[in-house]
């Protein structure tokens, strides 16, 4: 049984102004849905119900569906007889091979992003990594968490690869689930640097600096869930 890990203390506020990128409104729909779902606002086992969802995020019933059918074709709710849709549940023994997983596309990606990211793509990246290690530096999980967010929008835009980013985003949110739900055990400082590390050779167009990068991310995220795993 997993439990929720202990609410952060307030932090001092601090002003973010991340870049904004062009979203549909099922991409709205499934970005606030996916927010709740990896803060544990919707924790998993729990049933999905449309009609809070509406209340919730405010969005119409048509984009709530489609960020749902994309959230069940990635393995992030599941379908149920006679229950209906529910949260999937974290597992901790598959986590390892995830992130095994992972590492191979983020490589891949973040080598992409080098080569073919804008120089818009490149500013962007680093201001988001920079809200990371403020809201890090302040406790502000929720604030990291949203730079989190945005750092992947951006990136993934700048990657132009769309079948790897379709391939890594269930993993990513899988990923952030997991290290809210053990937060305890992490160091959220260590995540904000590894980030900027990656968005400043990825901005600098090095590729092999950008897949570098991408390695010690996901060496933190690996040294993290063994440390999660092993008790």
């Amino acid at each position: 049984m997993f439990a929720t890990a202990p609410k952060l203390p307030p932090a001092p506020m601090m002003p973010l102004s991340l870049p904004a990128p062009k979203l549909r409104a099922a991409d709205i729909a499934y970005d606030a849905i996916e927010s709740m779902i990896v803060t544990l606002q919707l924790k998993p086992g729990s049933p999905i119900v449309e009609a809070d969802l509406v209340d919730l995020t405010g969005m119409g019933r048509t984009p709530l569906r489609e960020a749902l059918m994309r959230m069940s074709s990635n393995g992030l709710i599941e379908q149920l007889p006679r229950r209906g849709l529910i949260v999937s549940d974290i597992e901790a023994a598959e986590h390892m091979t995830l992130i095994e997983t992972r590492r191979v596309i983020e490589r891949l990606i973040a080598s992409s992003a080098a080569r073919r990211a804008t120089p818009q793509h490149r500013i962007d990246m680093v201001e988001c990594a920079n809200h990371m290690i403020i809201a890090a530096k302040c406790a502000d999980l929720n604030a990291y968490m949203a730079a989190d967010q945005a750092l992947d929008h951006v990136v993934h835009e700048a990657c132009r690869n769309p079948s790897a980013v379709a391939a890594v985003v269930p993993l990513v949110i899988k990923c952030r689930r997991f290290w809210y739900a053990f937060q305890h055990e992490g160091d959220i400082e260590e995540g904000a640097r590894c980030h900027l590390m990656l968005a400043k050779a990825i901005a600098k167009g090095n590729e092999e600096q950008a897949v570098k990068a991408a390695e010690s991310l996901m060496d933190y995220l690996e040294s993290f869930a063994r440390k999660v795993i092993n008790g």
